[in-house]
């Protein structure tokens, strides 16, 4: 797979920085996994879904009722939207993530034949699907190399100095561009889950941070 990009940190050094981050990171935090619970591809893209201005952890409060209420992408299909809303309406946003789950669900079983697809092109096709949700599938549910940028993802790149953007399709171009391929799903994990527990956006954990003395964040706190 190649891939081309422009106004690159610098090259070799900014593989190596990034190498001995996340050696760093699976050496303190060796769990690495996407944190909605689901069963199948479909799960995971219905908790993705809900999970949009959402954390994740209250997306899986939600969705044991959900999922034993509704099956396949045939059930949300054919779901009635007021019963639905009521079961996500704790996510927030419910009515809008009702209906996106109604229509995805509608294209997925119609053109999809019921199967979530597994490439970036016909995922994006789906409603309320971008391109974060769909590298979250493709990575975590197809073990295909993606590369998810959300808050976090986008946070921590910054003030690691792995990329100058702010356009979350760019900076996925710059990591692509730092780590091999077969690193990207786990290495965007790990960037993604320091930002959650660690690197937070207001008051980072600086004191507690592992990789503390490879940070070129101009607003670490001091140790």
């Amino acid at each position: 797979m190649t891939v081309t990009t422009t106004d690159q940190p610098a090259g070799a050094t900014a593989k190596r920085r990034l190498a001995k981050i996340l050696s760093t990171l699976r050496t303190t935090a060796p769990a690495m996994k996407v944190e909605l619970d689901h069963r199948t591809p479909w799960e995971l893209l219905v908790a993705t879904i809900l999970s949009a201005q959402c954390t994740d952890q209250r997306v899986n409060q939600v969705t044991p009722d959900l999922f034993r209420r509704y099956h396949k992408p045939s059930d949300y299909a054919t779901a009635d939207p007021t019963e639905l809303e009521a079961l996500i309406r704790p996510t927030g946003f419910f009515k809008t993530k009702a209906k996106h789950l109604i229509h995805c669900a509608k294209v997925v079983s119609e053109r999809f034949h019921g199967k979530v697809p597994d490439t970036m092109e016909a995922l994006t096709t789906l409603p309320g699907v971008g391109r974060k949700t769909a590298n979250v599938l493709l990575g975590n549910a197809f073990e295909k190399p993606a590369i998810v940028v959300d808050t976090h993802v986008k946070r921590v790149a910054g003030r690691l100095h792995l990329t100058r953007h702010t356009d979350p399709e760019k900076i996925e171009r710059d990591l692509q561009h730092l780590l091999p391929a077969d690193q990207w799903t786990e290495g965007s994990q790990r960037l993604l889950l320091h930002g959650r527990y660690i690197c937070l956006a207001r008051t980072p954990k600086c004191r507690h941070c592992p990789i503390y003395v490879d940070c070129r964040w101009e607003g670490k706190t001091a140790r």
